[in-house]
């Protein structure tokens, strides 16, 4: 029995486009129904449930009689825009068989990126869950660009958990779960059932890309076990076409693959930065910077900082990389792209001297920095 999961009051739910269409091929009703009953089993059982749902672009291509999924942003956007309008219809359907209030929430990395969109999309999920209304949730595909995109429903799943600290997040696939290598491929392949999220050794044997139609493979559901495990919830990938396969879950069954998180969770603001896919600049430490944050938990003073790439305003959300480029931080600088230049290599004394004026002793303080 698997306790983590027996445990979880709050879940957050990912169903890929291969698991509520048809192939591709707009909506699958018969199977919306039955994602809809074991949500509303899961509510009689006394579980909050957020739904992340795949299937807005596909249904949109049915509706537009489309074979192939465009490549082109703005079709993309249109077929988005016309299949949502199914999407939301055929849940809210569903739902209302079993007495169960639905909502539509549509979120781009902005909101995310956003200080206080972030906390009034934290506000408003809050709310919906303390009312017993079922979130359903979706990129915001009609105006998302590369900028701004999220990228995927698996890493949607991930920063929706973060936003409304769920116990657990299940992301459900039409693989059985992780194996040790890809088993369309090798017949040897083992299913791993339990691991810890965030172990570099899943990112190495995770698979690529699976389906035409959507967008998600392994890796990125293995990375959303690891972006999810910073605010303590542990991730479940197993197999959507198993029989009443979220009941059984949440009754412990051991169904797929475990994905464990560590016993310490990110403050929330803290999450909140680690939780930026897009970053407005890098920061390069020397080895005496990395160590001052690594094992000292210090701020990072601007003699630490030896190149600058990007161009960023104080207060934005910058990475922090080692000698070799490896990202091992991210925080709010204080400093813009400009100014950071002007200061490198400098002892914090002498920052009023290179610019006429100081902010603050730090380049980032450390309660506006997390650790990756």
């Amino acid at each position: 029995m698997r306790s983590e999961l027996a445990k979880a009051k709050r879940l957050v739910v990912k169903v890929g486009s291969g698991l509520v269409t048809n192939r591709g091929q707009g909506l699958d009703h018969a199977a919306l129904a039955r994602w809809v009953s074991q949500i509303a089993e899961l509510r009689k059982l006394g579980r909050e449930v957020v739904l992340v749902s795949s299937g807005a672009i596909a249904e949109g291509m049915q509706r537009l009689g489309w074979k192939r999924r465009p490549s082109a942003i703005y079709e993309l956007q249109a077929a988005a825009a016309v299949g949502q309008m199914g999407l939301i219809e055929a849940y809210e359907s569903h739902f209302r068989e079993h007495a169960l209030l639905t909502s539509q929430i549509l979120l781009t990395h902005e909101d995310m990126a956003d200080r206080k969109r972030y906390l009034n999309a934290r506000s408003t999920l809050r709310t919906l869950l303390d009312l017993g209304v079922v979130p359903i949730i979706n990129e915001n595909d009609t105006v998302a660009t590369d900028e701004i995109r999220l990228g995927d429903n698996d890493t949607l799943g991930a920063l929706v958990t973060n936003l409304v600290e769920a116990d657990a997040l299940v992301i459900l696939t039409d693989q059985a779960g992780l194996y040790s290598a890809d088993p369309r491929k090798n017949a040897t392949a083992k299913l791993i059932e339990e691991a810890r999220a965030g172990d570099p050794g899943l990112e190495k044997i995770a698979g690529g890309a699976g389906s035409r139609i959507g967008l998600g493979g392994m890796l990125t559901k293995v990375l959303a076990a690891k972006r999810a495990a910073r605010s303590g919830a542990h991730t479940v990938i197993a197999s959507g076409h198993e029989k009443d396969v979220l009941v059984r879950l949440a009754r412990g069954e051991k169904i797929g693959t475990l994905l464990k998180a560590a016993t310490q969770t990110l403050v929330a603001r803290k999450q909140w930065l680690a939780d930026h896919l897009q970053l407005r600049g890098r920061l390069m430490l020397d080895a005496g910077a990395v160590k001052a944050l690594r094992e000292q938990r210090k701020s990072l003073l601007p003699i630490g900082v030896f190149e600058v790439t990007g161009e960023f305003e104080r207060g934005e959300v910058v990475g922090c990389c080692d000698e070799n480029g490896a990202e091992i931080a991210r925080g709010l600088v204080n400093y813009s792209a400009a100014e950071t230049r002007r200061i490198l290599k400098t002892p914090s004394s002498e920052i009023e001297a290179r610019l006429g004026y100081v902010d603050e002793p730090e380049l980032i303080h450390r309660d506006n920095l997390v650790l990756l």
